[in-house]
């Protein structure tokens, strides 16, 4: 009887250890994102903001009972580096879900890894290859490039604008940007006149906006890229004397590029999610009190202002905890189960609906034209 008693004690106190150790079992957030190299002005906001909020997820108890440990590397803006530190987070790091993959190119070579390995992946990068074809376990939270061209061609449809010259980046963003802007151009009854490329280390585009330039018809001028790089392209437009409607991508919708570009930046139209502006949204807008509540936040704690870039990876964290949630667990299939499942959530790149089509879930209205007016972005009637 004793011996029994003994082996009744030793269970219950083998399994309330059990018990302990999954309680304060983490759950592991894998992140891969471009905090330094050319796309640092992407990354680094994205990181700041995931250690913001698992840091505020925590001290609020965290997720299912369980702390979140965010595990992230920097790529440096290289797509190999991001492949590598993916293989480690999986293999090594055992994550249960992965938020990252700051451009194009690093997300699609994470791509097949998550893949095989079977794990939810939000991407925080813009074209539509991410998404489009559907691939299983890979969503993302930024608008396509297809959207944002479709977005420009409205506007310079409504000016009367019909020839365009387009100069895209040779980033895997541009050349997607391009490709897209390709496709949707007839159906806004636009003709690119001019098309030309440039290289996202340039330091100088003056000779293709010369070309541009020197283009009988041109009525406007739409870049396509991301960091820097459009940022030179604006200096060397008004350096050059072009005096026509200058359009960018979402691709610098951050106040950085407003930094970078200063006073050249002045009558730049672009479309963006609305986190730029919260404060000139209505009030019966349904994003405005959540995007002033994450600005406010990232503000108190960086002393800067907050960035479309770092609302891509507040929306993917807030996804991803959503779904475990409504999961009730972080099984791997079951979470991105949830996550394809999202209906109307509410976030700071607009109301998210997915479906087994679409991994995105977001629609045109989502973007809003902004214009540079006295140094700020101002929301276009």
């Amino acid at each position: 009887m004793k011996f029994t008693l003994k082996k009744i004690a030793l269970s219950a106190t083998l399994a309330l250890s059990t018990l302990s150790a999954l309680a304060n079992d983490t759950i592991k957030i894998g992140s891969v994102l471009s905090v330094t190299g050319p796309a640092a002005f992407l990354g680094d906001p994205e990181l700041k903001t995931l250690q913001l909020y698992v840091e505020d997820l925590n001290k609020k108890g965290g997720v299912l009972g369980r702390q979140l440990e965010l595990v992230h590397y920097d790529d440096g803006s290289d797509a190999t580096k991001a492949n590598s530190f993916t293989k480690r987070l999986i293999e090594d790091d055992k994550i249960d879900i992965l938020i990252g993959g700051t451009t194009t190119g690093a997300t699609m070579s994470m791509v097949p890894l998550v893949t095989k390995a079977e794990i939810p992946f939000i991407s925080l990068a813009g074209a539509v290859v991410v998404i489009e074809p559907v691939k299983k376990w890979v969503f993302k939270t930024p608008h396509t490039d297809r959207m944002a061209a479709e977005k420009v061609f409205e506007d310079m449809k409504k000016r009367g604008i019909t020839k365009v010259a387009l100069l895209s980046e040779t980033s895997g963003f541009g050349q997607s940007g391009k490709k897209e802007t390709e496709v949707v151009a007839a159906k806004y009854g636009v003709t690119l006149v001019a098309n030309e490329t440039y290289g996202p280390k340039d330091t100088d585009t003056s000779p293709q906006l010369t070309k541009i330039k020197n283009t009988e018809g041109v009525q406007a001028v739409f870049v396509f890229g991301l960091g820097q790089g459009p940022a030179i392209v604006t200096k060397n437009y008004r350096q050059l004397g072009i005096t026509l409607p200058l359009y960018q991508s979402h691709g610098v919708a951050s106040d950085e590029f407003l930094k970078l570009a200063g006073v050249a930046a002045e009558g730049v139209r672009l479309p963006s999610p609305a986190q730029l502006v919260p404060e000139q949204l209505p009030a019966n807008d349904p994003q405005k009190s959540m995007i002033t509540s994450y600005d406010n936040a990232y503000k108190t704690k960086y002393k800067s202002e907050a960035s479309t870039f770092g609302g891509y990876a507040y929306d993917a964290l807030l996804l991803s905890v959503d779904a475990m949630k409504r999961a009730g667990s972080t099984d791997k299939a079951k979470v991105r189960d949830a996550i394809e499942a999202t209906k109307g959530f509410v976030a700071t790149s607009g109301t998210f609906t997915m479906s087994a089509t679409d991994h995105m879930g977001l629609n045109l209205s989502a973007f809003r034209m902004l214009e540079v007016k006295n140094g700020k972005w101002v929301l276009m009637q």
